[in-house]
């Protein structure tokens, strides 16, 4: 039988002193470290600890007793349960404040290594709807907030499309305005929600593997065209047509509407069929006259207006002439390495999903681009000695790896190939830290350029220019 647990003590009066590096706040009690979400430095509350740790805590705000002089008012709805842009009560600037720290602590506590002026963060221009693409999942386990919950309300419709709740993985927030992409977002999935609702569609049930509607995927670009991609779990084709007939009717202006039956256990679409519905499989972004096919499982990054910054300054960094070889190390769909083709003697790009090399072909051929080769495989399997002794010794290697940062395979493969220039771009500055560390042995870090591509979240993307010793 299992013990109830005693509740936590509740702390007066305890100020919050500090932001800490995944977004929540720091308080202090007798030298504790208390990590709280939704507050901001200078809010001064009663404290109850969730969860004891050896050398820290966790906790949460039970009354506010005052609130802090830069604190600002949270403008979404929803803000405080769902997951997303914990930092709204944050002011931008003080938002670009603690991301510029959040860089210079990992690099100088992790990295260990002699490091410039760090540059300033570089601001997002967009702070609202900024997004280009977003993912919303059916469940027929909606949550209900703390003021529903006490309503005494009976809900007989449990069905919700919006957003999983942190922690717990079959329970959907109800979407009603999301500030993050255009509102023709919005509209999209209320109109398909409501739909839904009329006609008594089933929505997914994560826990038993069945309902009708599983996810919606929206994708918006720059150009002015809108993809939507539909994602079904049963095989019911008569309201399949129904529900995308209904889609294509409402909105004329999608230029890609696609779907997809998974049947899958999880809600990945990387190896799913897509059927195209109405108009191509594909939508293109543009920058400085290039344009990019970006298709349902390509990954493009989510901010197109700060990516163009972020390019850039990847490509100042590289301090082309046109006479460099250069490695586009996890190149995606070629997006850097099209990017900054024209600049150099050659381009050759690697990176593990297939479909990504494909569309960086495209993107190669679309835009007459002839100095570019792609490879499709495991980062540490391709970049070998052999595969640089075949294509020749870099002038320029850029990175661009996952959250995880690189394989310590791809870091000697670089200190093999000794390039003059090394730029890496990293959306994990704690690992980006430790990769240099390990560089160190023969790379100086030159230049350091943090940039926001997440306005209201912790999140920051980093570009750091290391030189050959």
């Amino acid at each position: 039988m299992r013990k109830d647990r005693k509740p936590q003590p509740i702390y007066p009066s305890v100020e919050i002193v500090d932001i800490a590096a995944e977004g929540k706040a720091i308080a202090k009690i007798d030298n504790m470290i208390v990590f709280v979400p939704f507050v901001v430095p200078g809010d001064i509350v009663d404290l109850q600890l969730s969860r004891k740790k050896k050398n820290y805590a966790e906790g949460k705000p039970v009354r506010f007793e005052k609130y802090s002089d830069i604190r600002t008012e949270a403008f979404c709805e929803h803000f405080g349960v769902c997951g997303g842009c914990k930092w709204q009560i944050l002011p931008y600037q003080e938002q670009l404040r603690y991301k510029h720290k959040q860089v210079e602590d990992n690099l100088t506590r992790i990295g260990k290594v002699d490091l410039p002026e760090i540059q300033p963060i570089l601001g997002s221009e967009k702070t609202e709807f900024y997004r280009n693409k977003l993912e919303f999942t059916f469940s027929n386990k909606k949550w209900l907030t703390w003021e529903q919950v006490q309503s005494g309300v009976t809900f007989d419709n449990m069905n919700a499309v919006g957003f999983h709740i942190p922690g717990c993985f079959d329970k959907v927030l109800e979407v009603n305005k999301c500030w993050l992409q255009d509102d023709v977002s919005n509209q999209l999935r209320n109109f398909v929600r409501e739909y839904c609702y009329a006609k008594e569609y089933t929505f997914f049930d994560l826990r038993n593997r069945g309902g009708l509607m599983r996810t919606l995927i929206i994708r918006t670009s720059t150009t002015g065209e809108l993809m939507v991609i539909v994602i079904f779990y049963d095989d019911e084709k008569e309201k399949h047509e129904d529900l995308l007939n209904a889609i294509a009717e409402k909105f004329p202006q999608i230029t890609s509407l696609l779907y997809i039956i998974n049947q899958k256990a999880n809600d990945t679409i990387t190896d799913q069929e897509v059927l195209t519905w109405k108009g191509n499989d594909y939508i293109y972004e543009e920058m400085e006259g290039l344009k990019f096919k970006i298709g349902p499982k390509s990954f493009y990054q989510t901010n197109s207006e700060q990516a163009y910054n972020l390019y850039k300054i990847t490509r100042d960094f590289a301090g082309l002439t046109g006479n460099e070889l250069v490695y586009d190390l996890y190149t995606g769909t070629g997006t850097i390495a099209n990017f900054v083709a024209r600049n150099a003697r050659k381009v050759v790009g690697i990176e593990y999903v297939e479909d990504a090399i494909e569309d960086a072909k495209f993107n190669s051929q679309n835009n007459k681009i002839e100095n570019t080769l792609f490879y499709a495989g495991d980062m540490k399997d391709i970049l070998t000695q052999d595969f640089i002794n075949e294509h020749g010794k870099p002038d320029v290697i850029i990175t661009d790896p996952p959250r995880a940062g690189m394989h310590d395979n791809v870091i000697e493969a670089i200190l093999f190939a000794e390039p003059e220039r090394v730029v890496y771009v990293s959306c994990n500055p704690a690992t980006q830290a430790r990769d240099l560390n390990l560089l160190d042995a023969k790379y100086k870090v030159e230049k350091v350029q943090p940039v926001d591509m997440f306005p209201h979240t912790h999140h920051v993307e980093n570009v750091v220019l290391l030189i050959k010793k």
